[in-house]
């Protein structure tokens, strides 16, 4: 798994993912979301890889959240 920055023009690529989220409602934002993660893990295409990702943002997730 890859966590180096390799997108070359990362402001480029959030404007454009914020921009397509933009006039949608939270559902069919977490759909447009769920529908890229799968394209993009159909790209990747490496089961193993996909996995780690998945643990890692799991993780990431854990690591983030506060308990009141």
């Amino acid at each position: 798994m890859n966590t180096e920055p390799r997108i070359p023009d990362p402001d480029g690529f959030y404007e454009a993912l914020l921009a397509a989220h933009e006039g949608r409602t939270e559902a069919r934002s977490a759909d447009l979301n769920a529908r890229l993660v799968l394209l993009l893990a159909n790209q990747c295409a490496d089961q193993d890889v996909l996995l780690a990702c998945i643990r890692a943002a799991a993780e990431e997730d854990l690591t983030t959240t506060t308990t009141p």
